[in-house]
């Protein structure tokens, strides 16, 4: 287990517990912890379908990045390489066992909770076994008219190379036995074909019903049920729906500047046929499984057998399913920022004071607004962005081309590896460049995670920037879905260390040294470090110091080994971790200052705050980085002070209520495992979520006008938020 600290543990005896969890298994606890969503009966059915969903999704990234590292890293010598000591095979073996236990929750929940909940309330899930004639004669019209046209049979020929099996698609593997004097050029008379499964038609197929109830079975029992038309002259024997995941953690060659983009592309191609690292399957005998295991250069290991469907992700669309609203939450649409009032300009507004935005309790539109003010207004010079993720018709984008066709000069910093958007942003770069726009694609080696817009305005005899920093993405679709929080400033000293970095990361400026803001790798790093020594400097037993921080992940091991010096000396310390954690709280004389709780609830909580209480003189930042090593030394990242006193005293509140959550906050244990909090004797229910919406809805005046599809802005605010 590597390097221990032995500690007295409840109940009175020793024991010893790791310095440092295991990153891979720590992430796993944080799925678990999507999979109680899922489980907890006061959560709406199709809100409990929509975190199994999330299970699933979170597992395929998991399998082709971190799984697949873990392989590389055994082949590579089997060496010890994490700080929980664990040897790759060792963290192999856990994460196997920790993933099958999930998986098998999942689908026990899938069908023994969430289905039949559904079905009572008129949602049916049916398999071909529950396919009645009138079921039976929709599916084969069809799969005649809609599916047949479609597929292509592929042979797997005995001792040939297996046909391509793209990754994350579904496939239908059949054995077939050759009937009477078919030649085929093989000897034998059993054979194996694949068929992929469409995924240009809809997988799920709604079928008729005349009592007013919906019913839906998978397109690929579809297949399953009609498939033996594609092999006239065989015999289906077997079949088996599979689906397999790659690893997708392969770099670019940062070298090829001059064809970056092509460079990409290829990546993305390789991804299709990198290695395997896990067959998810449903049905079929061991005989068909295991010769598409071995042909796909598996391990038994290797593989979840699962009662199905496969890739509950893509089920992701019942959840919206109209007409049955009692089975979802209701609705929390984003508000207007009581900041920002209709009948003033934004530049008049910045001018005198900073913005806070917290998303999605207050709409992202704001920010779509400023920039398209910013491309519409004649006296706007140039406009400077990072975009990262943004979504597939995004407005940002519309706004920038729009910006650059007005004459404004504009500068965009489009990071093409951010990893399962490379495509998209490929796409988005191409076509910004079509409308004038200056486009960079990136820094060599580093990705930029930094979020940031800059904008510059003349005003009279002057030149004035208005900025934008956030610790979440450009995205309007995930800013309704994701907790972040977004800075709109005028101020000097800011706005000028902002140009000095975009100076750095588009040209050939040297590094700057910045005083207000922090830019990783350079000095962000080194910035909380010394933060954090400054408040066990400054804490003494009358007066203990105070660190409050929320981030998404804590693994970087100079950070968490601070964070125990700080504990040591008597440092209260109080971590909001919604993922990864590899710090172990509550260890006498290693770290029983320190308290972590996770949160998962209806949005992700995707926000980076860091106070540091500094003897009294209190600072907030907030920031596009986790406490990672990847953040603080492989991205570029900016950290970014709240001065405004009203808005840090904001920030201060919002942390202390995260700690106060009672209903959806779990709390870490030296063990690594994580226990729901709950409310003391006579304490109130707190769930952080529901209170930070009901404060903004209690702003709103005219509550009529809450955002549904389109923005719409309330016309009088009160001046502050309640305290």
């Amino acid at each position: 287990m590597g390097k221990k600290k032995k500690v007295h543990a409840h109940g009175g005896s020793d024991r010893s517990f790791p310095v440092f969890f295991n990153r891979e298994l720590s992430w796993l606890q944080f799925n678990r912890r999507v999979l109680e969503e899922a489980m907890d009966p006061t959560v709406p059915l199709l809100e409990r379908l929509k975190f199994l969903c999330i299970v699933s999704s979170n597992f395929d990234e998991f399998f082709q990045v971190r799984v697949a590292y873990v392989k590389r890293q055994i082949l590579s010598g089997n060496q010890v390489n994490c700080p929980s000591g664990l040897r790759p095979s060792e963290q192999l073996d856990r994460i196997r066992k920790e993933v099958r236990e999930i998986v098998d929750a999942q689908y026990r929940i899938l069908h023994e909770e969430i289905l039949p909940g559904l079905e009572s309330h008129g949602i049916l899930y049916l398999k071909p076994s529950a396919w009645r004639p009138k079921h039976l004669e929709f599916i084969e019209t069809f799969f005649e008219k809609e599916v047949f046209p479609v597929l292509t049979p592929i042979r797997v020929s005995s001792g040939s190379s297996f046909p391509a099996v793209r990754n994350l698609r579904l496939y239908i593997a059949y054995l077939l036995e050759k009937q009477g004097d078919v030649e085929d050029g093989e000897e034998g008379t059993e054979r194996i074909a694949l068929i992929q499964v469409p995924e240009s038609i809809p997988r799920i197929l709604f079928l008729p019903t005349e009592d007013g109830t919906v019913a839906f079975t998978v397109l690929e029992y579809v297949i399953q049920k009609f498939g033996a038309r594609l092999f006239p002259g065989y015999q289906v024997k077997d079949s088996l729906v599979f689906r397999v995941t790659r690893d997708a953690d392969m770099g670019v060659d940062e070298e090829r500047d001059d064809d970056f983009i092509d460079a990409m592309v290829e990546v993305l191609a390789q991804r299709e046929q990198s290695p395997a690292v896990r067959l998810s399957c449903v049905g079929g005998g061991e005989k068909l499984r295991d010769s598409i295991v071995a042909r796909i250069d598996l391990n038994m290991e290797d593989v979840y057998e699962i009662p199905g469907p496969l890739d509950l992700g893509s089920l992701m669309s019942l959840v919206s399913l109209p007409g049955f609203e009692a089975l979802r939450d209701v609705p929390w649409n984003p508000l207007p920022s009581p900041s920002l009032p209709e009948d003033e300009s934004y530049w008049s507004v910045l001018s005198r004071t900073d913005v806070l935005l917290h998303h999605p309790y207050e709409s992202f539109h704001h920010v779509v607004t400023f920039l398209k003010d910013a491309a519409l207004d004649p006296d706007v010079l140039s406009i400077k962005i990072t975009l990262y993720r943004t979504s597939f018709d995004s407005p940002i984008i519309q706004a920038l081309e729009l910006a650059a066709r007005n004459k404004k000069q504009v500068t965009a910093l489009v990071e093409l590896k951010a990893r399962f958007d490379e495509e998209r942003n490929i796409e988005w770069a191409i076509r910004l460049e079509k409308a004038g726009v200056i486009v960079i694609y990136g820094i060599a080696h580093l990705k930029v995670h930094a979020k940031a817009l800059l904008i510059v305005r003349r005003e009279g005899n002057t030149v004035r920037r208005y900025a934008h920093l956030s610790t979440g993405n450009y995205n309007e679709k995930t800013a309704r879905l994701y907790t972040d929080i977004g800075l709109l400033t005028s101020r000097e000293d800011i706005t000028y260390e902002l140009a000095l970095f975009f100076n750095a990361v588009t040209g050939y400026s040297a590094i700057p040294n910045l005083r207000r803001l922090a830019m990783a790798p350079s000095g962000l790093k080194g910035r909380l470090l010394t933060l954090i020594e400054r408040e066990i400097a400054r804490t003494t037993k009358e007066s203990p110091g105070l660190i409050m921080a929320k981030m998404n992940s804590l693994a970087d091991t100079d950070i968490i080994s601070a964070l125990y010096r700080a504990s040591q000396a008597g440092v209260r310390i109080f971590l909001n971790v919604r993922g990864i954690c590899m710090l172990v709280p509550g260890v006498e004389g290693l770290s029983e200052n320190i308290t972590v709780v996770s949160i998962v609830d209806r949005f992700l909580e995707h926000s980076r705050i860091y106070y540091f209480q500094n003897g009294g003189s209190e600072e907030v930042y907030c920031a596009s980085a986790d406490w990672m090593n990847r953040n603080l030394e492989r991205r570029i990242e900016l950290m970014f002070p709240i001065d405004q006193k009203e808005l840090r005293k904001r920030m201060i509140q919002l942390l202390k209520l995260y700690f106060k959550d009672n209903q959806k906050a779990s709390i870490l244990l030296p063990s690594g495992k994580y226990v729901r909090k709950k409310p003391e004797k006579e304490e109130p229910f707190i769930r952080v979520q529901h209170v930070l919406y009901q404060e903004m809805v209690a702003l709103t005046k005219n509550s009529e006008k809450i955002e549904k599809k389109e923005f719409l802005v309330r016309r009088k605010y009160p001046e502050e938020l309640p305290r």
